[in-house]
């Protein structure tokens, strides 16, 4: 696998603070390898476009469904040793989106997997019962009654209605993300993070075993709501992890030298009454029994320069099915809006853009691209703001995304007769879903801002501001 990633390592050592009793640890930035950045882009717009649809729930023609392997999407990742597998780590895709720890093990038989995986071995005896809260926590089920699941198990009627199904393993479970799917069976083992001055170790860590895939050749750290979430695991040994988590994500630009320096994530919140001068911008995280294991806000709508546009009800709330919301996720690359709401964003854009780059559109798989010349920072582009609804006094959230964040620029390449540099988009057409999700916002857009997740509050927030003075601060 470390042959098909560009990977681009953290300059710093593992490090711990004492602010606020904050820890930090370290994120990788990987990208796949590909023959142009055309094709590397292509890839993540596909990811996005079939994630936004896992998301949805939408049940797909296996035939006509389009996979990508984690491994050719690229992330951010973390690392984490287990105490059956002492000398060796793991990097795990941190992904906001998913709610689970799962990662290879051995024996692995996976599908259309390009290379060979880094496989764990699993644990001796150390499989978690049908009627602990974990195993109806990884089969997604609304109930924490195991009933159901144990009688799944094989354990005996009288068992379950004693509930004295302990000795019975909970049943393999499955997890889809939209570019492949797993079957995993849940362990707990002892594991660690690498911090270096506080104790990492995590004495009761319960995780997926995965041995069957299809295009999975990495694994996931789930960071989103959930009893198995890595945040309420590091729970049990970093308190402060109850309270929230924070990360900062480098720099918008895919071919600046600050991104291997500069990501990382913070463990606990750090207190902004001190000299701080980041402004957050906090919006509520909206409950939704129907859908637990996301992050979910409320988008009211964007302004493009002066315009300003609405949000379809769809993206603002969680409707009393469960549908509706924008979810907040680390895991996808691109963020993706309805069709009503992209068109009208994407047409107030072309306003300031003259030349399309269709040729640069069909070969990397944006929406939208425009040919320009010189620099960037020096062309008359309209500022772009998201309206998240804010903390119910009738005022917005609002949000402004650098122009490095909502279009990326790609370079002209040796075949390209224009031999124009071009700028896309980062947004992606959602079409009109009826029912599900309403909206993605994709990590692209979060690119230089630190991220809040303020669990004690039930709100995310974002500030933006370089992330290596960040860490500078918390050195």
């Amino acid at each position: 696998m470390a042959s098909m990633l560009l990977c681009f390592i953290l300059c710093f050592s593992s490090l711990s603070v004492s602010l606020s009793e904050v820890v930090v640890l370290p994120l990788t930035h990987s990208l796949p390898k590909f023959n142009s950045t055309q094709l590397l882009f292509k890839s993540l717009s596909i990811h996005s476009s079939i994630r936004f649809q896992q998301h949805q729930q939408k049940k797909q023609n296996q035939s006509q469904q389009i996979s990508i392997p984690l491994s050719e999407v690229g992330g951010y990742f973390l690392s984490i040793t287990t105490g059956s597998n002492p000398s060796k780590s793991i990097s795990l895709v941190m992904d906001t989106g998913s709610h689970i720890v799962w990662y290879p093990c051995s024996p692995y038989k996976c599908f259309r997997c390009k290379t060979p995986p880094t496989l764990l071995k699993p644990p001796k005896n150390a499989s978690v019962s049908c009627s602990s809260p974990a195993c109806p926590a990884a089969h997604r089920s609304r109930s924490p009654d195991p009933s159901d699941i144990c009688a799944v198990a094989g354990c005996p009627i009288k068992l379950i209605d004693n509930s004295d199904c302990d000795s019975y393993s909970c049943p393999p479970f499955y997890l889809a993300y939209g570019d492949g799917s797993i079957i995993a069976r849940l362990h707990k083992d002892s594991a660690s993070v690498p911090t270096s001055s506080v104790p990492s170790l995590i004495p009761n860590f319960t995780f997926g075993c995965a041995h069957k895939s299809i295009n999975e050749e990495v694994g996931v750290a789930g960071f989103g709501p959930g009893l198995l979430s890595l945040p309420s695991q590091l729970a049990t040994v970093y308190p402060q992890v109850s309270k929230g988590f924070s990360y900062c994500l480098g720099d918008s630009s895919f071919n600046n030298s600050e991104i291997p320096s500069s990501s990382a994530l913070f463990l606990g919140l750090k207190d902004e009454s001190g000299n701080s001068s980041t402004e957050f911008s906090y919006t509520p995280i909206l409950d939704n029994p129907s859908h637990p294991y996301y992050y979910t806000v409320g988008l009211e709508g964007i302004s493009v320069g002066k315009k300003y546009i609405a949000a379809p009800e769809l993206v603002k709330r969680v409707d009393q099915n469960g549908d509706g919301g924008t979810i907040v996720d680390s895991g996808s690359t691109m963020t993706t809006l309805p069709k009503s709401l992209h068109d009208s964003v994407v047409a107030e854009l072309d306003r300031f853009n003259n030349e399309r780059a269709k040729v640069v559109e069909d070969k990397s798989g944006f929406e939208r691209c425009y040919y320009f010349d010189g620099d960037m920072m020096n062309m008359n582009l309209p500022a772009v703001v998201l309206h998240f609804v804010g903390n119910g006094n009738g005022s917005s959230s609002s949000v402004t995304i650098p122009r490095g964040n909502y279009l990326v620029e790609i370079y002209a390449e040796k075949n390209d007769p224009n031999q124009r540099h071009s700028l896309c988009l980062t947004l992606k057409n959602g079409g009109d879903k009826i029912g599900g999700f309403g909206a993605v916002f994709g990590y692209f857009m979060q690119l230089g801002f630190e991220v809040v997740y303020d669990l004690a509050n039930k709100r995310i927030g974002f500030g933006k501001q370089p992330c290596k003075a960040l860490l500078d601060k918390v050195k």
